[in-house]
Order: structure tokens, then C-alpha cells, then sequence
């Protein structure tokens, strides 16, 4: 076990005894008693002693023993309706990835955008964008990977060996892959997690419903603007490959296709009860305007899509199904704890009232609008680099939201742009998954990822100021 982690592991209950044997009062019992609680799991999430799943279920065992809230208050936080909106939408994922649906819609993206060099780049990075809109980033990025590599090895094997205009193409490609997979996710509800513990917030604490279409409108716009700034800056700014000429791509696309053969009939299935459910999330207001007594929600659709893939046969006769439960090893259940857990935290800052101080604190003070929200998009976005963007957010979204009521704007003005910050890590390898499985390939060094990394992170910020003065206000 590293040092880092030894000492955290120390470190964590230290902090929460320190903390709630002061000989003074910070703000109440019950308030200190939540802050050593945040700072032990604070303290755990940034140094991972533990799994970050783990630390998430201390709320469970100490609200309760500290007299913050019953365990029956807190366990409603691990129950919430936005993690099974988020587990329907994991069994989506894994129907997926279990007929190879994925890895077909890729191919085909990447054959449609052509074959010359930047063309290829480009159709990675829309073919990774699009998966992480709907699967994890972790699993797009898996699944685009290797057939990047096979492009490579071509450039590698050809007469001229690996040139300089070669190793910028591979760089930007890997690099194009990450970075397409980290902004792809911000586009829908399940398409990175940050964006449900957000949802899960609002619903919770402030009855605010943010439908899937809504979020769309916002999260949409952005990954294609960035996936396109990234685009730019890799292919051409920072690695153009102006001489580079290939065309045996085409051959390489075509034999991974062939490979998948023909779609079947459980891949039509899957695609089947995915176009509804899709349909279903984004039509859900107008749905239930036309049939008043439905009442659909994103949760219910969800959960009717994962229903339906584990119960509608596949073949009735055989009683074959697209899922068994089995499949659901490979189900990211500690994401899930880590809801309930960011949840419960956030229950217990607003009902223990930091988040009334923190936002009187703020009212009083005669601080710029825009320069705070500046400065906690700044912060979000370079703090997420080092730690969990989940465990992130779930710590700092009710104190955000606390900053906004004492600054008298909207919450949401303020908590959707950092929020969406937090999904906006290019600069380090141990950032996001997406980036240390590239990183991990060997076409890229430390610096070059930073290098480009430190420019998006900048250009991000940039674009989520610009999110939070303008268009947030227009659309909400």
C-alpha cells in the first residue's frame, strides 16, 4: 500500500475525532458532527485509502450514531429515484456491450466520416462522443482503442517507418479518443455520474425536476462545441500531420466489421428497446401532457428498459433473454453506493444548516457575481485532475448551491456549469479513466497530454463562464 494511502487511512477518523471533540463550537453539535464526517470522507476519496464506494457508506453507520439523522433517513438517500435512473440506464449500457452493439455503431461512424487521416481522427472522436453519451466513458473508450491501435501498427509497419507527421497522427487519435470520451458524457443524465448526483440534488433538496430533454439542451451543445474545439487544437495546432497519406484504414474498418457479421437478431432487439427508451426520455414532457394520468418519469423509463431486457424473450421457446442476472457482475454497483453516500452527505450539510451559513456568509459579503462563479469553475475543474469528479461534486454541490443563495441567483445558474467542470479533466493521465487508458497505450507522454490539456482546460472554463452569464439564464 503506498504511504499516501497509509497515511490517509489514518489521517480520515483522526480528522472526525479532532473535529468533533473541539473544545468550541464551530457551528452547532449536529453541524460540526457533519463537517468531521465530510472531512474523514474528503479525506479517504482524495487519498483513495479505501475505496471511494466505501467511503460512501460512512453517512450509513455515523449520521445515525451521531444523532444527525435516523438510519431510515439516511438509507432513503441510497434508494433515491436517480440511482435507479442511473442503474436502468448501466443495464442499457450492458445490453450494449453484450451483443457488441457498441463496437458496430462505432465502426460504422468511423466508415461514414472517411478515411484520410484527419477524417479518421475526426470519426473516432464522434464514434467515442456518441458511445459516452449513453455508455460509460471507461467502456468507449475500451472499445475504440484497439481498433486505433490496428490503424497505428499500419503507419508503424509501412515503408517509411513511424515519422514524425505518424507518431502526431497516433497522439492525436489517442489523445482525440479521451478527450471525445470525457465531453461525450456531459451531453445526457447517464452519461457521466456527476451529472446524476447533481440531478439527485436538486430533486432531493430543492424539488427542482430537471428532465432528460432539458439537460440535452444544455449538456448537447457543450460536448459537441468542445469535442470540436479538441478536434482543432489536436489536429490542427498542436499535432498536424500535413503529409500523412494512408488509405489501408478503410481495410481495417471493414475487417472488424466483418467480423461482427451481419446484425442479428438480438442486436436488433437491443437496438429496438434502446430507440424506444431514447424516444421515451426525450418526448416525456409532451407524453405526458398528452395522457395526463401516466405521470412517466425518467426513472420509471428508465427502469422499464431495463425491465424489459431482462424479462421480454429473446426466444420465447427456449427461454432465452438478452440479460441474465449474472450479466450484472459487470455492473458498476459502487457508483450507485457513491450516489447515496454524496446524497446523504449532501442531506446532512442542508438539514445540519452549512448551507444556510455558508450562504448568509455569502450575502453579506460584497463579492463580484461573475468572479465567483468564475473562481468555482476553476476550482472544480482543476481539483477534479487530482480526485474523483463523483466524490467531487458530491461534497461541494450543496455548498455551491449554498454560495448561490447567498449571491440571490438561480442555483441552477451556478451548479450546472461546475457541475459540467467536473467532466472537463485534460490535462493528467490519473485525472479520468479515459485518459489514463490512452495514456497506458504508449503513444503518449506526460507533457504531451498536459500540454494539450492545460489549452482545453483554459478553453473550458472559458466556454462555462460564458454557459453561466448567458445561456443557462435564457434557457432556465
Amino acid at each position: 500500500m503506498p504511504n499516501s494511502k497509509k497515511i490517509g487511512l489514518i489521517l480520515g477518523p483522526l480528522i472526525f475525532f479532532i473535529t468533533i471533540n473541539l473544545p468550541f463550537e464551530m457551528i452547532s453539535d449536529i453541524g460540526d458532527a457533519v463537517i468531521g464526517v465530510a472531512l474523514w470522507m474528503i479525506t479517504w476519496w482524495i487519498t483513495e485509502a479505501v475505496s471511494i464506494s466505501v467511503t460512501a457508506l460512512l453517512p450509513l453507520i455515523l449520521f445515525p450514531l451521531l444523532k444527525i439523522m435516523p438510519i431510515a433517513e439516511v438509507g432513503a438517500n441510497y434508494g433515491s429515484p436517480i440511482i435507479f435512473l442511473f442503474f436502468g440506464g448501466f443495464v442499457l449500457a450492458l445490453a450494449l456491450e453484450k451483443v457488441n452493439l457498441h463496437k458496430r455503431i462505432a465502426l460504422t461512424i468511423i466508415k461514414i466520416t472517411g478515411t484520410t487521416p484527419n477524417k479518421v481522427i475526426l470519426g473516432f472522436m464522434i464514434a467515442t462522443g456518441l458511445l459516452s453519451m449513453w455508455i460509460s466513458n471507461t467502456a468507449s473508450t475500451v472499445v475504440m482503442l484497439p481498433i486505433a491501435l490496428s490503424v497505428i501498427q499500419l503507419l508503424i509497419n509501412d515503408e517509411d517507418g513511424f515519422t514524425k507527421d505518424d507518431k502526431n497522427f497516433a497522439l492525436a487519435t489517442m489523445l482525440g479518443i479521451a478527450f471525445s470520451a470525457n465531453a461525450g458524457g456531459i451531453a445526457t443524465i447517464i452519461g457521466t455520474p456527476p451529472n446524476s448526483v447533481l440531478i439527485g440534488l436538486l430533486e432531493n433538496e430543492y424539488q427542482i425536476e430537471i428532465s432528460f430533454l432539458q439537460w440535452m439542451a444544455i449538456g448537447l451543445p457543450f460536448s459537441i462545441v468542445m469535442i470540436t474545439i479538441v478536434y482543432f487544437v489536436l489536429v490542427k495546432w498542436m499535432y498536424p500531420n500535413k503529409n500523412l497519406q494512408f488509405k489501408a484504414s478503410r481495410q481495417v474498418i471493414d475487417s472488424e466489421l466483418n467480423k461482427l457479421g451481419k446484425l442479428s437478431a438480438k442486436e436488433k432487439q437491443v437496438l429496438l428497446v434502446f430507440a424506444i427508451t431514447v424516444f421515451l426520455w426525450i418526448f416525456r414532457t409532451l407524453i405526458n401532457k398528452l395522457f395526463p394520468g401516466l405521470k412517466l418519469s425518467d426513472t420509471i423509463i428508465s427502469m422499464i428498459a431495463a425491465v424489459s431486457l431482462f424479462a421480454i424473450p429473446f426466444n420465447f421457446k427456449k427461454g432465452e433473454f438478452i440479460l441474465q442476472w449474472k450479466d450484472t457482475e459487470k455492473l458498476a454497483w459502487g457508483i450507485l453506493i457513491l450516489f447515496g453516500g454524496g446524497l446523504a452527505l449532501a442531506k446532512g450539510m442542508s438539514s445540519s444548516g452549512i448551507v444556510d451559513l455558508v450562504s448568509t456568509a455569502i450575502a453579506s459579503s460584497n463579492i463580484s457575481v461573475l468572479l465567483t462563479a468564475s473562481l468555482l469553475i476553476f476550482l472544480m475543474l482543476f481539483m477534479t485532475e487530482l480526485m474523483s469528479n463523483v466524490a467531487l461534486v458530491a461534497v461541494l454541490a450543496p455548498v455551491v448551491a449554498g454560495i448561490a443563495i447567498g449571491l440571490q441567483i438561480p442555483i441552477l445558474n451556478l451548479l450546472i456549469p461546475v457541475t459540467i467542470a467536473s467532466s472537463c479533466a485534460f490535462m493528467l493521465p490519473m485525472a479520468t479513466p479515459p485518459n489514463a487508458i490512452v495514456f497506458a497505450s504508449g503513444y503518449i507522454k506526460v507533457h504531451q497530454m498536459a500540454k494539450v490539456g492545460i489549452v482545453l482546460n483554459l478553453i473550458a472554463i472559458g466556454l462555462l463562464v460564458l454557459l453561466f452569464q448567458y445561456i443557462i439564464p435564457f434557457l432556465f
